[in-house]
């Protein structure tokens, strides 16, 4: 063989060998790389919740009470404007009779008309014995007293002794419940007496007459 062909020989085979190796190795490179590739998987999909604040109620605010309406001044007299007693009267027929006397103690005028109620009362409670007073005759005009000013209403007081006792049951009272005309609130006029505490007596032990000037 040729000598420079000789030489040449073992540099082909280490090249080729090189080459070799270089594919080898190429090949290896590729394999590493695929394998190396993560795989994806899909993550679960997280739920989310949203709560909904249910809105606070409102407060309401209450309105405040109107102011209590005062009584309209109508210029009757009224229960406080009066200071009340009992004249000195006649006795006849079996009865008494004696003036309730009304007096205006108020700084102001005041007008009273009509009948004033009355009826006996006892004990601590004040409770009426017996029939409120009769009112005899009619309605009279109104009478108008200024201050320190007094009317008068006449009152008979029947002897209750002229009732049968079964029937008209005696009671000891301790004076009178008197309501002005178209008044609600009463006053009390002290007069120790006798009261018959049946209402089923024949007649009245109690008559009242129309307020006139006194």
């Amino acid at each position: 063989m040729d000598m420079k062909l000789s030489r040449l020989f073992p540099v082909v085979a280490a090249s080729a060998g090189v080459l070799a190796l270089s594919a080898c190795g190429g090949g290896g490179t590729t394999n590493a790389a695929n394998s190396s590739t993560p795989s994806t998987s899909a993550s679960p999909t997280a739920t989310t919740t949203v709560t909904t604040a249910t809105p606070s109620p409102t407060p309401t605010s209450t309105p405040a009470e109107p102011p209590a309406a005062q009584p309209a001044d109508n210029g009757l007299c009224k229960s406080g404007d009066v200071k009340l007693s009992l004249g000195q009267g006649d006795s006849g027929a079996g009865s008494t009779f004696r003036p309730l006397l009304i007096r205006n103690s108020s700084a102001k005028p005041c007008t009273i008309q009509g009948f004033p109620g009355v009826s006996y009362v006892a004990g601590a409670d004040g409770h009426q014995v017996g029939k409120d007073a009769f009112r005899d005759g009619t309605k009279g005009n109104a009478v108008k007293l200024n201050p320190g000013q007094t009317a008068a209403a006449d009152i008979q007081f029947v002897n209750v002794r002229n009732f049968d006792p079964g029937t008209c049951q005696p009671t000891p009272v301790k004076g009178l419940r008197i309501y002005l005309p178209q008044e609600t609130a009463s006053n009390f006029v002290p007069d120790d007496g006798t009261g018959c505490a049946s209402t089923k007596i024949p007649g009245n032990q109690l008559a009242v007459k129309t307020v006139h000037p006194a």
